[in-house]
């Protein structure tokens, strides 16, 4: 049996793993979900597994606590805990928990809790399949997703299901288990000190996820007991086993130990610093994952900073998805958007740039690409904004909506086929271009909508022209010369 316990090298199990939560009162965070009453605390502290309990689902970002959520209700719940990963698990694996959990009600009055991880990646065939079983009360499904379930997880089982949002760590949260795990046992039993600028920069690295923040202690305790030279190394840091036995023998020894002694063994700890943090933390940390929450975080940033003229913020968060290995194609067609939604005709040359952009990107490929993309993205965040064309095709397509559409006009049906000018199509059209300045005095839009205005131009950028020449025109075309 591989040995799990405390150490620098105490085997294959990280320390992100080895520090879980054995009990809802260690869980760092999510106070929200942990108050008296809440789901999250009935269900754990349910001994008897006799009492029904709501399945629940929970949405947040990776390393916010999910799967400790999940194991902590298991060591203190006394239902049966089944756990699968949507990653290898099948429809048979699930039909499988579904049965026994049925024969375990049914045969012992027992229920199982049934903890699944990652539920966005089932289809949704796999999803039907754990319909029956959370209908019928034969297990209590305890799902967790990086995405949001009401794009990933099938309705019925929404239904079914208590949705329960997880946020990221707040500072304070991380610097708890960045302690914790310094001084347990069961972590890095205080061998190595930990200098306080390197544990702010382990904070801020981590960016509310607690995985990251005890990755990131992991390796930097490490290369800070690398870094001490071979003639100043401890017998307690000498061999691999050595220093598992030396920290499990200063635990029984504690109650002897002087405090100068502690004093001195403090002292003598290899001392994690900023720049070895610097050294051990690989650049991913600070990657965003495309496929998760922060994907739509960074990618709403980047439209609002465009949409807000800030430059600097528009080309930081471009930044950050290139860096992030974002799919060019889809940076190239947020920008065609932004292009006609935030700027439209205030800079009619915007969509051209945008487009433009998107082909170059096709054609020369990354990295290249990110040129003519920050070149899009300086021209629309410092172009003029207007959203009127935008707002005028939502008012028009609202009210044909709401059933104002009306008859087309008389005059401006169709009058080419036999028998439509019988019926008075086409009377009366004038044609624009037998006028002098090619506008003529004519009612265009249905009786019921007589009147009507979707697009008002702003006056920003080229818009200020369009709107002193559209009064003009509304003048001429529905109220004469």
């Amino acid at each position: 049996m591989v040995d799990s316990g405390p150490g620098l090298r105490s085997g294959a199990t990280p320390l992100a793993v080895r520090m879980r939560p054995t009990s809802l009162d260690e869980v760092a965070g999510q106070r929200h979900l942990l108050t008296p009453g809440s789901p999250l605390v009935a269900l754990a502290g349910d001994r008897s597994g006799e009492s029904g309990s709501v399945s629940v689902i929970l949405w947040g970002p990776p390393g916010t606590g999910k799967t400790t959520l999940a194991q902590a209700i298991a060591r203190s719940s006394g239902r049966k805990f089944v756990e699968l990963s949507a990653v290898t698990a099948g429809v048979r694996d699930v039909r499988q928990v579904m049965e026994e959990a049925r024969a375990s009600r049914d045969l012992y009055g027992l229920s199982t809790v049934l903890f699944l991880d990652e539920i966005h990646r089932f289809t949704k065939a796999q999803q039907d399949a754990l319909l029956p079983g959370v209908e019928n009360g034969w297990v209590i499904l305890v799902a967790a997703t990086t995405e949001n379930p009401s794009f990933s997880v099938i309705s019925p089982l929404l239904s079914r299901s208590l949705l329960l949002t997880l946020e990221l760590l707040t500072d304070d949260d991380l610097g708890v288990l960045v302690d914790r795990a310094v001084s347990d046992p069961r972590g890095l039993a205080g061998r190595v000190a930990l200098d306080p600028e390197a544990r702010a920069a382990i904070i801020r690295l981590a960016s509310g996820d607690a995985r990251r923040a005890l990755t990131a202690l992991e390796a930097a305790a490490v290369a800070a007991v690398q870094s001490v030279p071979p003639a100043e190394t401890t017998d307690a840091e000498a061999g691999d086993g050595a220093a598992a036995d030396s920290a499990a023998d200063a635990a029984d020894d504690d109650e002897t130990a002087t405090d100068g002694e502690t004093d001195a063994a403090a002292s003598a700890a290899p001392v994690i610093t900023t720049d070895i943090v610097a050294r051990a933390v690989d650049r991913a940390l600070l990657r965003y994952d495309r496929n998760g929450d922060e994907h739509y975080d960074v990618i709403s940033a980047f439209i609002k900073s465009v949409r807000g003229s800030d430059v600097d913020a528009s080309l930081h968060y471009l930044a950050r998805m290139i860096e992030a290995g974002e799919d060019p194609r889809f940076i190239a067609r947020r920008i065609i958007v932004l292009a006609s939604e935030d700027i439209g005709l205030a800079d009619p040359s915007a969509l051209g740039v945008a487009v433009a952009a998107a082909d170059a990107v096709a054609f020369i490929g990354m990295p290249e690409g990110r040129i003519p993309l920050a070149q899009a993205v300086v021209h629309l965040a410092t172009a003029p904004k207007s959203n009127a064309a935008y707002v005028g095709i939502d008012r028009a397509i609202a009210d044909v909506r709401g059933g104002k559409a009306g008859r087309v006009p008389k005059h401006l049906r169709d009058a080419h086929y036999p028998g439509a000018k019988r019926l008075g199509h086409g009377k009366g059209y004038k044609y624009p271009h037998d006028d002098d300045i090619g506008v003529v005095a004519q009612e265009y839009l249905p009786d019921s909508l007589r009147g009507a205005v979707y697009y008002e131009p702003t006056e920003h950028g080229n818009e200020r022209e369009v709107s002193a020449r559209l009064a003009k025109l509304r003048r001429i075309v529905r109220g004469g010369r």
